[in-house]
């Protein structure tokens, strides 16, 4: 996994900590959410870590006449033999992009609600079971809202992580343009997968044997309801959200090559995996106050274990 964390930084610079932040979610078994202008290789971010896997990679540009039997699949009939066949859609893969998820209406979003969180999708009243893994990377544009359609808060509570993008700073800027490649060669040389679905799924296995005291999840129910009883918060954080925290903090100790979870590394994945989650109040918003702000303060009121 960590050779899997070098060879993206190797192709994508100046994301370091959303890298290591999207392995994680993979490895816990979530879904991510990235967002960010256009240009900052969100799209490439996706692309690399599915060749590196070595499973299926399937993309989906969400645009306003995108139908939910364009994700899901549909049922056709076959005049030859007058019978009816099943035609599995793109979400039928190991790796999902789901490009601009917020330019598709409503009932094309909740397409992907069963999937990302059941991992099986109901077609003409037939279930059918995804892939190991089944991981999904959303992304959004912060910008240009005219024409979207906002992630409402039961879907935006399906993903283990929203992942920030922003500006490269002026090094990372420049070893982007040294180290460009024209697409149709970067297409030639293909990615060599580091792992397999197998492995991967293997690894989540894994999580089971991370140890956590019991003074820790205390201290992860003890965020999560913070959350709720700020006054700048509408809607805190859900029961959802404190297993997102508690996952992630494993999958991050796994990575680091422990087998225990530490109060780092619940502060650490706290911020990605609640910022989506609060609901602030009008005059939160017009203050400019932000989700990450609150998630720090509640962070720096709250003792941490010993």
């Amino acid at each position: 996994m960590n050779e899997i964390i070098q060879a993206m930084e190797q192709r994508l610079f100046g994301q370091k900590l959303n890298i290591r932040l999207l392995v994680t979610a993979l490895l816990a078994g979530g879904h991510v959410l990235l967002e960010g202008v256009p240009g900052l290789g969100k799209t490439k971010m996706a692309r690399t870590l599915a060749g590196l896997v070595g499973g299926d990679y399937r993309r989906i540009q969400f645009t306003p006449d995108l139908m939910p039997s364009d994700i899901t699949g549909s049922v056709i009939y076959q005049m030859q033999d007058q019978s009816f066949t099943t035609i599995q859609g793109p979400i039928f893969t190991n790796v999902l992009l789901a490009d601009e998820i917020n330019r598709s209406g409503p009932k094309t979003q909740a397409a992907l609600l069963e999937a990302m969180e059941e991992r099986q999708v109901t077609i003409q009243g037939n279930t059918y079971p995804l892939a190991s893994p089944f991981f999904v990377v959303a992304t959004q544009n912060p910008v240009e809202y005219e024409g979207t359609y906002p992630l409402p808060e039961a879907q935006l509570d399906r993903f283990l992580f929203k992942l920030v993008l922003d500006y490269p700073g002026e090094e990372a800027e420049i070893a982007i343009l040294r180290g460009h490649v024209p697409f149709h060669q970067e297409q030639a040389e293909p990615l060599t997968a580091l792992l397999t679905p197998e492995k991967i799924t293997e690894w989540q296995r894994k999580l089971a044997d991370v140890v956590v005291e019991d003074s820790l999840y205390a201290y992860i129910a003890t965020i999560i309801r913070q959350t709720r009883e700020s006054k700048r918060v509408q809607l805190g954080a859900s029961p959802r959200a404190g297993v997102a925290v508690l996952m992630a903090s494993k999958a991050w100790a796994l990575l680091d090559g422990r087998t225990y979870v530490t109060p780092d590394d619940i502060k650490l994945v706290a911020r990605p995996a609640l910022r989506h989650r609060l609901l602030l109040t009008p005059q939160a918003e017009l203050e400019g106050g932000t989700s990450d702000h609150i998630i720090q303060e509640t962070l720096g009121a709250i003792p941490v274990p010993r």
